[in-house]
């Protein structure tokens, strides 16, 4: 029996809860998500929990069980609290602004980087420009518009410039060293 999987998802008040066949959809304040989990996996409703079983006891369920149990609660969890990521910007001249719901980040190009983001994904920058908050309700959305606006320029392993997430350590290689 998996550890995780067997644990029972807690609904808080005002989160709504719809079970219909395989596809779960979660109400709440943040939003609504919705997901179709696969049929080895079965969902049920006990009083405020779900709770998630397996079908069989076949590979595939099992390695199923606590992956569906971890993504129905993390739906439960954004459409309460919601999830964020912060996006530091090393670099002088380095810097976002905001236009509107885009962000346009000057990141040493002779251009100006200019990204618009999904519906659901809320984009903010402080004060000074050097950090991006990307939030929304969606675990799986917010990690993906961070990892592209970090795309747009990686830190550098030489100088340490570039897009990060907070606290992410990048280790400075050593330069090159004239001959003698």
């Amino acid at each position: 029996m998996s550890r995780i999987g067997k644990l029972p998802i807690l609904i808080p008040a005002g989160v709504k809860v719809e079970i219909d066949g395989q596809t779960i959809t979660v109400t709440g304040p943040k939003g609504t998500l919705n997901r179709t989990i696969d049929g080895h996996i079965k969902m049920e409703m006990q009083d405020d929990k779900i709770l998630i079983s397996r079908n069989d006891e076949g590979l595939t369920a099992r390695s199923m069980h606590g992956l569906y149990r971890t993504l129905i609660a993390n739906m439960v969890h954004g459409v309460t609290e919601g999830f964020s990521k912060t996006l530091e910007i090393m670099g002088v001249g380095y810097r976002a602004a905001m236009e509107g719901k885009s962000i346009n980040m000057a990141l040493g190009y002779s251009h100006p980087v200019i990204y618009n983001p999904p519906a659901d994904i809320t984009l903010a920058v402080d004060g000074q420009g050097s950090k991006v908050i990307v939030s929304g309700a969606d675990k799986e959305q917010v990690g993906q518009v961070a990892a592209i606006i970090r795309r747009f320029r990686v830190p550098d392993h030489y100088k340490g410039k570039g897009v990060r997430y907070l606290g992410e350590y990048v280790r400075i290689k050593v330069g090159k060293t004239g001959a003698k």
